[in-house]
């Protein structure tokens, strides 16, 4: 079958057409159907030129295991998650999020808006490997992977009802309640993805006043020096406009960015520290907590412990964030790339919303949204280095490194309190990612250095016993 992309923190991804193939989607369809039900699903694309190929081999699919499809074009991730949600059905998003517009991905949602859980992307990736054995033609000596339907049991799809993106609009002006966002200048830069059209619109239907960029798609422009991974043109624009503010989705809106009328970025931790100290002062952040990833700024959760808010850590993905919210019965979680779930609202992290709930707490205190992330938390410097892993899995290489543990443990007693070491496996490339924070970042390039000098000792050797990488 050769190497094809397998399930990562955020679904399956590829190049177009090559790794992420017509034919793999295809299967991977009715995989998703078999596994998660054929009945109503919903599923929508990003901007890319590819998003209408795969969209259509993924609902082909779909459609032979059963499904209705109903089509809701091009719609923000989140968009699909909040009509899965009220509507109590799967969906799925072809969209890579920000990589490049040459990539691709597909993210699957559980009924309820949900993205799957390891259980469940684990039975999908048994289920396609069966499809695919079978062969492009189904098979013809039975089994599991050669389930046909015919007739009147065979899917459909077809466009969704008009009201659903007006659903989703709606959903997103009504998450401040009546209030509004009058007086405030905002630059909204699109990434030319899939809130093009509705992000800005939200804004406008909220009494601000709009300048946008990135908001002409071509297919092959998504993520192209702008958004929320390119701030450099909104930043400009910003001062250019003379605005209050701007906010930077990336390619399928599912996160969000923020700059100051300073031009200074204002990230997720920054966002996320706003939007907590804010709930928990009005009373509505339950349990007095939040749920954070390892990669969440030191400085973050010291200011928390400042504000009385318990912080809870999960590994990266907001998914995970996700399952512990819910667990906890908590109400806002998120990661520092601009992943902020608002739970009482939202099954995922929701770019535009995120947005629109920062720039209401500006437009509430008549503050700055310098003055309020200058208040909200201060960010301890953080390096970040990749170290490749010659040989074998990456979890057997850092469980057997003694020599860096060593240099690890040395240097988190030179940090104390004022910072921390991390070092975390890639969950797509066969690295292990050294983290170091420390109360400057001269002492943070320097020791990110050395435990970076312990783990290229330890890791990058050849290894003579071999094995494969890490994968997926």
């Amino acid at each position: 079958m050769g190497t094809r992309p397998r399930f990562g923190t955020d679904g399956l991804r590829g190049v177009a057409n090559t790794e992420l193939s017509p034919e793999l989607v295809l299967a991977l369809g009715r995989a998703a159907a078999r596994v998660l039900g054929g009945g109503t699903w919903y599923a929508a694309r990003d901007t890319r030129r590819s998003g209408v190929m795969l969209q259509a081999a993924l609902c082909a699919g779909l459609a032979s295991e059963g499904a209705e499809v109903l089509d809701l074009g091009v719609l923000p991730t989140p968009g699909v998650a909040y009509l899965s949600a009220a509507d109590g059905v799967p969906g799925a998003m072809i969209s890579a999020s920000h990589n490049p517009f040459g990539d691709n991905g597909v993210k699957l949602f559980g009924p309820g808006g949900r993205k799957l859980v390891d259980a469940a992307e684990a039975a999908i990736e048994a289920e396609l490997d069966i499809v695919l054995a079978a062969g492009a033609d189904g098979g013809s000596g039975g089994g599991a992977g050669a389930r046909r339907r015919s007739g009147a049991v065979v899917g459909t799809l077809r466009p969704a009802p008009a009201e659903a993106t007006e659903r989703y609009l709606h959903h997103l002006v009504s998450s401040l309640e009546g209030r509004s966002l009058d007086g405030l200048r905002v630059v909204v830069d699109c990434a030319h993805g899939a809130a093009s059209t509705i992000g800005p619109l939200a804004f406008e239907r909220l009494g601000a006043r709009v300048d946008v960029m990135g908001h002409r798609p071509d297919g092959a422009n998504i993520n192209d020096g702008c958004g929320s991974t390119q701030l450099d043109a909104l930043r400009a624009a910003v001062v250019a406009h003379q605005a209050d503010a701007g906010v930077a989705f990336d390619g399928d809106a599912d996160r969000c960015l923020a700059v100051d009328h300073t031009a200074r970025v204002v990230d997720g931790d920054h966002m996320m520290a706003i939007c907590a100290t804010d709930l928990q002062a009005r009373g509505l952040l339950p349990d007095h907590t939040v749920v954070v990833t390892v990669m969440t700024n030191l400085g973050f959760r010291h200011a928390m412990a400042a504000a009385g808010i318990t912080v809870r850590t999960t590994p990266v993905g907001d998914r995970y964030v996700l399952e512990d919210l819910d667990a906890g019965g908590y109400g806002l979680g998120g990661e520092q790339s601009g992943h902020l779930i608002f739970r009482r609202l939202a099954s995922t992290g929701d770019g535009v919303l995120t947005g629109l709930a920062v720039l209401d707490v500006v437009a509430r205190s008549g503050r700055t949204l310098a003055d309020l992330a200058g208040a909200a938390m201060t960010r301890l410097p953080q390096v970040l280095q990749n170290v490749v892993v010659a040989n074998g899995s990456v979890q057997a290489a850092l469980a057997t490194a003694d020599p860096l543990w060593a240099e690890v443990r040395a240097v988190e007693a030179e940090l104390g309190d004022e910072g921390r070491v991390l070092l975390r496996p890639s969950g797509t490339e066969p690295l292990v990612r050294v983290m170091v924070e420390a109360a400057t970042a001269e002492q943070a390039e320097a020791l990110a250095a050395r435990v970076t000098r312990a783990a290229e000792r330890c890791l990058s050797a050849p290894d003579p016993h071999g094995g494969d990488q890490l994968r997926g």
